[in-house]
This record gives structure tokens, sequence and C-alpha cells, in this order.
């Protein structure tokens, strides 16, 4: 079956909408008070290789609904005055999709270009994420 679109096709069209960061800059900021880091990436990727320290987990399928203030899943740490958000997914085409969606609902935000991979591959400091339960 042919796709009228395909998803690289999709993220290269996010990608031209959207802040990229690059994972140098991205690891300069770390620390940065202003800056929340959401890590989009599903809960066993995160156990199974860590996450970037001080990052939020917002699961891809639930983001839209925990920034919108107006959903029952809303989460407050999306309703921060003058903060800036950095969402990153493994390789950067899951965030930027999701970063293309949240602009459209009015939600400024960017993401990390290469993604966590990158991070990694970068030197960025890694930490542990324990199994829950």
């Amino acid at each position: 079956m042919a796709l009228k679109i395909t998803a690289a096709q999709l993220v290269a069209e996010a990608r031209t909408q959207i802040p990229e960061v690059e994972t140098a800059e991205a690891i300069a900021q770390l620390g940065d008070p202003d800056l929340v880091i959401v890590d989009i990436r599903d809960v066993r990727e995160r156990q199974r290789t860590g996450c970037i320290p001080g990052s939020v987990h917002a699961p891809r399928g639930m983001i839209e609904f925990w920034v919108d203030p107006e959903s029952p899943y809303h989460k407050e740490v999306f309703d921060q005055e003058g903060k800036r958000y950095l969402f990153h997914c493994a390789s950067g085409w899951r965030s930027a999709l999701t970063v293309a969606t949240l602009q459209e609902m009015g939600f400024e935000a960017a993401h990390l270009k290469d993604g966590f991979n990158d991070w990694v591959s970068a030197g960025g400091p890694v930490e542990p994420v324990a199994p829950k339960g």
C-alpha cells in the first residue's frame, strides 16, 4: 500500500517548522534553571539506556493531553512561566513530530535535533532509570 506521505517526509517537514537544538548546545545548557528537558521516549527505553539528569518523562502518547491546561490529564510542569522546553527522543524523529504538533497547539518548544543517542555519543551526562513497581 502506498502512502500519501512517508514518516520520513513528515519528520522532514516538521523540522522546517520548529527550533532545533544541537547536542553540544544542549549539553552546555544542562542545569540552566530556565530549561525543562522533556524525554518522550518509552519507559522501557529510559530504563534500558538511562536519561538526561533532571529531565521530565512525558510519554509521547500523552504529551498533547499533559500540555493542555483544559485536559483532565494536564501536568503542572508544562505551566511554568518563563521556562524553555526542550523535547527529545532517541534520534530526533519523534521529538520533531511532537514539537510541531505542540506548536500547532500554541505551546512553544524546541527539540534536540539528533536525540538522546547523539547526547550519549557526545559524552553528555546520563543517569540510570530504575524500573518502577
